[in-house]
């Protein structure tokens, strides 16, 4: 009994990770073995890039947080603290929202702490 090749999913097995390589350099969007490798590499950069854009945002809201409670004369970690305290639970993403598009009812916030 002869042999069978299955060409055509071997050939679309193929294209597909040539058409994920699209946009690459060199050989790493044309030849199938260097491109499969930079595709399944590219795989683990998005990876890892999903979870650093969740520490990134955290960060940039802990930053926009303190620069808004400065203005008050009250670091970032003794006015999260007195949130605490105070038993107020509003995320940092809202807070930071806060103290960039309503200052007044920041003013009025750290006032209540």
């Amino acid at each position: 009994m002869p042999r069978s090749k299955n060409s055509v999913s071997s050939r679309k097995r193929r294209k597909k990770i040539i058409k994920l390589a699209k946009g690459f350099y060199g050989s790493r969007n044309r030849i199938y073995t260097v491109a499969k490798n930079a595709v399944e590499k590219s795989f683990l950069y998005s990876f890892y890039g999903r979870k650093k854009r969740k520490r990134d945002f955290r960060s940039l809201w802990i930053q926009r947080i303190n620069a808004g409670s400065r203005k008050y004369g009250i670091s970032y970690s003794r006015f999260i603290k007195k949130l605490y305290d105070k038993n107020i639970k509003i995320n940092r993403k809202v807070l930071s929202d806060i103290s960039m598009n309503d200052p007044i009812s920041f003013k009025k916030l750290i006032t209540i702490i």
